[in-house]
């Protein structure tokens, strides 16, 4: 098992190109299970969860060729419609083969998920919404098991809007009969980046972006080539570090597209951020001011920027403020960051945080994916010397971080 180590007190200074985002490219890989013939995705990036899917894919029957970031998908030959507890349970996104798999053979076993343990994150939804549709659906030893002869449209309503719901239904609704409309559904880039895809595919899919999504099913789909988003998370990964380190940093061919609210967020803390053609740049002057947060859906602050930006927070001037809206046990970044010399108070889904001189290096555990970072990013502003263990959660969604920062001049490497 590798850990990272990471020599802190560096400012971070020169260029880097954003990675695909993972979470655009698992849904846009579950819809290549809707037609056969070759897709071709670009921009996909090399983390666990791709190969997670991938894995998942291939035993369904679906082939891939590999040409650098380049991916081409084949599923003409799908043998079977399960998906084994073996392969989901490390990556909840697994259950979005579900939707696609029903659309197409009329049947579907996919085992029940796992991944990070940060919250429930209940299915319920997505299983609601098939029903609805007209898929028969059952619990069976841990397996969701759904079948119908012909999806139909229905009107579905989220209690929530929830991402993996809204791309689940949407891909299951593009060959139903009829019109499907989704209510309250999720609005964030990676639901976009996939109706965008279908509707290359040949669907009729309207009101992509906002919050009613309106899918009128057509009989058949065309396989495509297509170009995942960059990742907003790692932009805004990348920014923080530029800011907790007193750096400056360009990111390449991303613009502010996605991250208005990390950006806002970074700007109200001292960062200097603008847009240099089709490049952002973030300049830090040392000086950070403590700023409240609260995650929400997207066009809000992300949770998954949560615990990059509290880590930032742990070394500003003042007190901060960070409520947790999404995810329940989205805090467990907390302890290890106390072992660094930050001073986090928890109150249920609220974390003040008083913002010290310094951090200093530790022994810490990494506890799911965007902990990880948010070590990283306290590492490389702590004085001495960190080492983060359990960093394979950090290969689920970061291609190459670590070397990516070492490019940036941070003295950060792995270690078995």
């Amino acid at each position: 098992m590798d850990k990272i180590i990471i020599e802190g007190g560096i400012p971070l200074n020169g260029e880097v190109t954003i990675s695909g985002a993972k979470n655009a490219a698992l849904p846009t890989l579950a819809a290549c299970l809707l037609t056969g013939g070759w897709h071709t995705l670009n921009n996909i990036p090399k983390l666990r969860d791709i190969s997670t899917i991938k894995n998942i894919l291939s035993d369904i029957g679906v082939s891939f060729e590999e040409y650098g970031e380049s991916l081409r998908v084949n599923s003409d030959n799908l043998k079977d419609d399960t998906a084994p507890y073996n392969l989901v349970r490390t990556m909840r996104a697994s259950i979005l083969v579900l939707g696609p798999l029903l659309s197409r053979l009329g049947k579907a076993r996919i085992s029940l998920p796992g991944g990070c343990a940060i919250g429930a994150r209940p299915i319920d939804m997505h299983l609601k919404g098939l029903h609805a549709m007209g898929a028969d659906i059952d619990l069976e030893h841990g397996y969701v098991v759904a079948k119908s002869s012909r999806l139909h449209g229905a009107d579905i309503f989220f209690d929530i809007p929830t991402v993996t719901g809204t791309e689940n239904l949407l891909m299951a609704a593009v060959k139903a009969e009829g019109t499907t409309i989704l209510h309250n559904a999720a609005k964030e880039p990676e639901v976009v980046d996939l109706a965008n895809m279908l509707n290359k595919m040949g669907a009729q899919v309207s009101g992509i972006g906002t919050d009613i999504i309106t899918i009128t099913g057509v009989k058949e789909l065309d396989p495509v080539e297509y170009t995942i988003i960059p990742d907003r998370v790692e932009a805004g990964t990348f920014l923080v570090a530029a800011a907790i380190t007193n750096g400056h940093v360009r990111l390449r061919g991303y613009g502010d597209e996605y991250i208005e609210a990390v950006i806002k967020k970074l700007r109200d803390s001292g960062i200097e951020i603008e847009k240099s053609g089709n490049d952002i740049v973030a300049k830090s002057n040392g000086k950070i001011k403590s700023i409240d947060i609260k995650t929400t859906q997207y066009p809000g602050f992300p949770t998954d920027m949560q615990a990059q930006f509290m880590a930032l927070m742990c070394i500003a001037d003042g007190w901060s403020m960070i409520r947790e809206t999404i995810f329940e046990n989205r805090f467990m970044h907390v302890s290890e960051l106390r072992r660094m010399g930050a001073d986090i108070e928890i109150n249920g889904g609220q974390a003040l945080v008083r913002g010290q001189d310094t951090l200093f290096g530790a022994q810490v555990m990494a506890t799911d994916l965007r902990a990880s970072a948010s070590l990283i990013l306290a590492g490389l502003a702590a004085k001495g010397r960190t080492e983060i263990s359990r960093v394979y959660h950090l290969d689920r969604g970061y291609q190459d971080l670590d070397k990516k920062l070492s490019l940036l001049g941070s003295n950060i490497w792995r270690e078995k």
